[in-house]
C-alpha cells in the first residue's frame, strides 16, 4: 500500500489520518502544533523530524491547510518540492484553494516531475469523522485514478471534475449554497423567534418540511442552544471561503448579490471577535437586528 505523508492534522487532518490509518495504510504526519501530531501519533501515525523528509519517505503527500498562501509556503519552504529529485510523488491538496493559485501551483509542480491533485472535501469535520463526505477533484484523469483507492478510503464518494483547479471551483459553488443555506435557515429561524414560535419546534417541523437542507441537521440545534464553540469548522474558514467564492465571481462577471450579502454579515461577526466560533453564529447577526438580546 502506497505510504502517505499528511502535512496538518487539526479537524480536518486528523481524519484523514484516522480513516487512513484504519485502513492499513503507513501514515507520516506534521503539524506546527505539537498536540495535533501527538493525538495522530497516538492513532498510529508516524512523526517527522521536519516535513521535506516525507519526500523520501512517502508515495503521497496529502495537505489540509487553512489557505493557499500556506500551502505555496509549505510546497516551497516546508517540503521543498521544487527541490525534490523524486518523479513519482503525487501532492494532494485537501485544503480549500483559490483555484488559480492552485493553478500555478499544480503547473509548476508539474515542470518538475510532481504531478498535484486538488482533491477538496464537501463536509464538516464532524461528518469527515463518520466519512460522511465527498471528494471534488482537479488534475490528470489519469492520477486520479490512480489514487482513487485512497479517496474510496477517506469518503462516501469522490468525483473526477476535470483539469487543475476544478475541484477548488467545485467547492467554492458547494459552498456558496452550503453557506446561503445556513443563512436561509437562521433568518427563518429568526422570524419563527420573532413571530412568537419555539425556535426547536419550529426546527423539527422543517426539518419534515419541503424547506428541509442538511444545514438544518449540521447547524440547527447549535443556532436554537446557542452553541458556538467548540466549532465543527470556524468562521474565519468560512469567512474565508466566502471571499474567494466573490473573487471567483469577479473574474468571470458572474453576478452573487446573495453571497455579497452574506459576506458582509460574516464581517460583522468578525468584527466582534467570533472568528473562532462556529458559522452557526450568523444567527447572532439576525438576533441584532432583530432586536434580540442573543
Amino acid at each position: 500500500m502506497k505510504k502517505i505523508g499528511i502535512v496538518g492534522v487539526g479537524l480536518m487532518g486528523r481524519s484523514l489520518a484516522m480513516h487512513l490509518l484504519n485502513a492499513g495504510y503507513t501514515v507520516f504526519v506534521h503539524d506546527l502544533v505539537d498536540a495535533n501530531v501527538d493525538a495522530a501519533v497516538k492513532l498510529g501515525a508516524k512523526r517527522v523530524s521536519a516535513p521535506a523528509d516525507m519526500t523520501t519517505q512517502t508515495d503521497v503527500i496529502m495537505l489540509s491547510l487553512p489557505n493557499s498562501n500556506i500551502v505555496n509556503d509549505v510546497v516551497q519552504n516546508a517540503l521543498r518540492l521544487f527541490e525534490c529529485k523524486r518523479k513519482d510523488l503525487v501532492l494532494i491538496d485537501t485544503s480549500t484553494p483559490d483555484p488559480e493559485t492552485s493553478i500555478g501551483l499544480a503547473r509548476r509542480l508539474r515542470e518538475h516531475g510532481i504531478e498535484m491533485l486538488d482533491a477538496t472535501i464537501s463536509g464538516t469535520s464532524e461528518m469527515f469523522v463518520e466519512k460522511d463526505v465527498i471528494f471534488m477533484v482537479g488534475g490528470t484523469e489519469s492520477v486520479y485514478n490512480d489514487h482513487k483507492d485512497i479517496f474510496s478510503t477517506l469518503a462516501k464518494d469522490s468525483y473526477f471534475l476535470g483539469p487543475n483547479g476544478a475541484g477548488g471551483i467545485c467547492k467554492l459553488v458547494a459552498n456558496c449554497v452550503l453557506t446561503l443555506n445556513r443563512f436561509a435557515l437562521a433568518e427563518g429561524l429568526t422570524l419563527a423567534k420573532k413571530a412568537g414560535l419555539d425556535q426547536e419546534q419550529t426546527l423539527a417541523v422543517l426539518k419534515k418540511s419541503a424547506a428541509y437542507s442538511k444545514a438544518m441537521d449540521q447547524k440547527g440545534m447549535r443556532m436554537v442552544k446557542r452553541q458556538f464553540d467548540p466549532p465543527a469548522s470556524r468562521l474565519s474558514s468560512s469567512y474565508k471561503d466566502a471571499r474567494l467564492i466573490l473573487s471567483l465571481g469577479a473574474r468571470i462577471d458572474c453576478p452573487l448579490p446573495l453571497m455579497s450579502l452574506a459576506v458582509q454579515a460574516m464581517a460583522s461577526e468578525v468584527a466582534k471577535g467570533h472568528q473562532n466560533w462556529d458559522p452557526a453564529t450568523m444567527i447572532s447577526f439576525y438576533n441584532n437586528i432583530a432586536g434580540f438580546d442573543s
